[in-house]
């Protein structure tokens, strides 16, 4: 493999390393200059330009051998991204997160369509892709994710949504465990979370409930909004209103979830970073990490015992299951190697990499024709894949607006909400505060998108 077994935090480290994209991006050129091949002098190995998490040297190597090329790895740094793709001397290949980095960079011109590539490939067949690549893909035309050109690629990925429990805390409060096949309604899901926390001299000893699925507070209203029926965004995307029915209960949830104070919050974040730590330290009954969160859940024996996977909960009529994450690869549109980008794509999305990812249980295969090799071989694991079959036929893109990145507009919900709680302001005039600030970014945005 290219790159050790991920990293727990990989997706969170990525998102928080993108947070200052939507501030200097805003300066790239529309369209930058396209270069067909990286060659090089005739009879020189050619050299591939990656721009990712750090690799270790013997997987550098390995990757090499197999490829037959020298890999320059660059460290993911967005000001550095910016100023290579500015400067029309970007990476052959870039780390991405396909459900938010795609509108934003393909609005922009800025990420070569693979479509041609994909046409033509006998290891990654369009007719193969898991649905969830969907979230790689933008039409420039009506400025919608999930659909047109595909300009990248997911390694793997979840349905962010799902959640594990602890069914030895879940047994301890005397509570039944959540359906195998029936969603949750969230009301339902909040309620255990009041009744799994526990308190010491005030304190929270125990989270109740990690209600807050990938990508942050925005996600959520927008997953939640779409259960109900709803939409966060306008129709064309240039707009948020978080005052609609849908959206405004949305929020409603998680002003109650966030004073109710039972799991990590905008107001009160999980001093531990993320979820693992202290879902293991058994100071956590459920954590909404999707499937890949059973990763980690899998290396540990006593853990695993206790863990069971669940459909992700309900807030409305509508049952829906998204992937906030889709992590993999772009093809900058002034890459000089877009040719042995495309060779790395195969080896890595289609060769043994994908197998070796497939069997690790760090998230869904890519391709579904990998599916099968998931890991199914204790109680644990046929329990979670069982699960997550049955949840993907609930898939679906929730596309986001190219005229600010999903973390900047979560900035704001991170500034706003956390007063908005402490205050007891309502979920009304929370929700006027977020549509000005909020509206206000996007029309920037789509100023310079044009």
């Amino acid at each position: 493999m290219p790159v050790s077994p991920r990293s727990p935090l990989d997706r969170r480290r990525f998102l928080a390393a993108s947070a200052g994209a939507a501030l200097t991006a805003a300066a790239l050129p529309g369209c930058a200059a396209s270069v067909d091949s990286g060659s090089g002098a005739k009879g020189a190995k050619e050299t591939l330009t990656i721009m990712d998490v750090a690799w270790n040297k013997k997987d550098k190597q390995a990757a090499e051998q197999a490829l037959g090329m020298n890999l320059d790895i660059v460290t993911y740094d967005v000001t550095k991204l910016n100023a290579m793709l500015a400067g029309k001397n970007p990476p052959d290949l870039v780390r991405g997160v396909g459900a938010t980095d795609v509108p934003y960079f393909a609005a922009r011109g800025l990420m070569t369509d693979l479509d041609p590539y994909f046409a033509k490939s006998d290891v990654l067949k369009p007719s193969d892709l898991a649905q969830a690549n969907d979230v790689w893909r933008y039409d420039a035309t009506s400025k919608k994710q999930g659909t047109g050109p595909r300009y990248g690629m997911a390694k793997d990925y979840s349905q962010d949504c799902m959640f594990w429990y602890r069914t030895d805390m879940f047994e301890a409060a005397k509570l039944e465990h959540p359906s195998d096949t029936e969603p949750l309604s969230c009301d339902e899901w909040l309620d255990l979370g009041k009744r799994l926390v526990k308190r010491r001299l005030g304190k929270v000893k125990v989270y109740g409930l990690s209600g807050t699925p990938l990508g942050g507070p925005l996600t959520q209203v927008m997953w939640m909004a779409a259960s109900a029926g709803g939409s966060l965004f306008a129709e064309d995307l240039a707009t948020v209103d978080f005052s609609s029915p849908e959206a405004l209960k949305a929020l409603q949830w998680y002003l109650d979830y966030a004073k109710a104070d039972i799991g990590p919050s905008v107001v009160n974040p999980n001093p531990d970073g993320w979820d693992w730590p202290t879902y293991q330290a058994n100071r956590m009954a459920m954590a909404t990490d999707g499937y890949w969160f059973g990763g980690t859940i899998g290396g540990d024996a006593k853990i695993s015992e206790v863990s069971r996977f669940a459909p992700a909960p309900q807030f409305g009529s509508h049952r829906i299951s998204p992937c906030f994450s889709g992590t993999g690869f772009w093809v900058p549109k002034g890459a000089k190697n877009k040719d042995g980008a495309w060779k790395f794509f195969e080896w890595h999305f289609g060769g043994k990499p994908a197998q070796d990812r497939a069997t690790s249980g760090w998230g869904i295969p890519s391709l579904n024709s990998l599916r099968s090799k998931m890991p199914q071989d204790t109680a644990f694991h046929k329990q979670s894949y069982a699960v997550q079959e049955r949840e993907l036929a609930y898939f679906a893109v929730l596309p986001v607006s190219p005229y600010a990145q999903v973390d900047a507009l979560n900035a704001v919900l991170t500034k706003v909400l956390p007063g908005a709680v402490k205050s007891g302001t309502s979920a009304g005039k929370t929700a006027d505060t977020l549509n000005s600030q909020i509206n206000e970014q996007l029309a920037r945005g789509k100023e310079l998108v044009g």
